[in-house]
């Protein structure tokens, strides 16, 4: 039980949060990861090298611990959490693991002097606290998807029906159910977790939905990292015909129904939900902006597509932006970044719209500041994250 000692305690170490809170984290991941082998499949461990795990973690506590007396004013935070959570299929009984790491990292860091055994208890009822709103909201996600039509619960086993080549760095896989089931529904702009085995470990991964639903299949479209494990096995082994286990799909940035103009912003990979957003988009009688960034044509994925569509489709403009354009790449309306001056001329003319935009972070830094410079309310501009979520200021 969360007592009114305890709040005051927890929110008096928000100062400590402030300044330690990342070599808290990274303290306790190392800690978590190396005694707790079992768990290590549903992190990203490329993201814990970079660092962003652990300040996608500190953000979070800081927000928590700030808010305990308030909690509605973590507002879309905890929306986001339970949805990366349960397309990893994360469970009740992956709290308490995390739990014990997190309160030994908080003595072992800040000291037996600052995390006294007062401290330590506050939090250990604040982290329940916390876990329980979690596995409750979670359970829920999961109740529902099992019982609706096509859904299901933990795993299930889908086969590659088709793999495709988009671009230099994407290739798409369509992805059908093993069973030859019927498939759950999914908002477009969701995700699906994946689950598969990389020279013998088992790995966890989220990929957006490429395609609108169709009732028959799932399709994701990835792009190769370069020091991607999962990536580059996906375009390596994954071949027509294998089976993967798939979470079923999950992720509060998905398309709203609205009379207000599209706008679909997107750099790099961050193409793919937008995909699914723009063909349920052009069932309605939305006008739909459709601006898109790359390095140049051979990494533009899904231009064809796009063109085919537009060509269909009168109420559908669309603009590209290369980073730099070869001699062999088809015309495109901008060269260099995506800036307020392009941004400012292929939006249209009314700025009340609704907008949704995603990709590399810097790209969406600029696109949230440009966004607002040219007068779109902000509480009409939605994105999403790839990987932990981190603050667009």
């Amino acid at each position: 039980m969360l007592s009114a000692e305890h709040r005051a305690i927890v929110k008096a170490t928000v100062p400590l949060l402030e300044s330690g809170g990342e070599t808290l984290t990274r303290h306790f991941y190392k800690m978590l990861i190396e005694e707790h082998p079992e768990v290590r499949p549903l992190f990203n461990l490329a993201n814990q090298a970079s660092g962003a795990q652990q300040r996608a973690l500190a953000n979070g506590v800081l927000m928590y611990a700030r808010h305990i007396d308030e909690l509605e004013q973590l507002g879309g935070l905890v929306g986001q959490i339970i949805n990366k959570h349960v397309a990893l299929n994360i469970l009740p009984e992956h709290y308490p693991i995390v739990g014990q790491c997190l309160l030994r990292s908080i003595r072992e860091v800040l000291g037996a002097e600052i995390a006294t055994d007062a401290v330590i208890e506050a939090w250990a009822a604040a982290y329940q606290q916390l876990a329980d709103l979690l596995i409750g909201l979670e359970e829920q996600i999961y109740a529902e998807r099992e019982a609706a039509p096509g859904g299901w619960r933990g795993t299930r086993l889908f086969r590659v029906a088709r793999k495709v080549r988009e671009s230099d760095e994407i290739t798409s896989f369509y992805l059908r159910p093993d069973d030859d089931g019927e498939l759950l529904a999914f908002h477009p702009g969701q995700y699906i977790g994946i689950r598969l085995y990389v020279d013998g470990h088992e790995v966890r991964r989220n990929y957006s939905l490429s395609a609108a639903p169709n009732g028959r299949e799932y399709r994701i479209s990835v792009k190769r990292e370069p020091n991607g494990k999962v990536s580059n096995h996906l375009h390596d082994n994954l071949k027509e015909g294998d089976t993967i286990d798939l979470f079923a799909p999950a992720g509060d940035f998905k398309l709203e129904h609205s009379a207000k103009p599209l706008v679909l912003i997107s750099g790099g990979v961050g193409i793919t939900p937008t995909l699914a957003m723009l063909q349920a988009a052009l069932e309605t009688d939305r006008p739909v902006h459709f601006i898109h960034a790359a390095r140049d044509g051979a990494v533009h994925a899904f231009r064809n597509m796009i063109d085919e569509l537009a060509a269909r489709h009168p109420k559908l403009k669309r603009f590209y932006c290369y980073e730099k354009k070869r001699a062999e790449d088809a015309e495109v309306q901008g060269i260099g970044y995506l800036d307020e001056a392009l941004l400012d001329k292929w939006l249209p003319e009314t700025r009340d719209v609704d907008v949704y935009f995603l990709g590399p972070i810097g790209f969406m830094k600029a696109v949230k500041k440009h966004l607002k410079a040219v007068g779109v309310p902000e509480s009409q501009s939605r994105y999403e994250f790839f990987g932990p979520a981190s603050a667009l200021e």
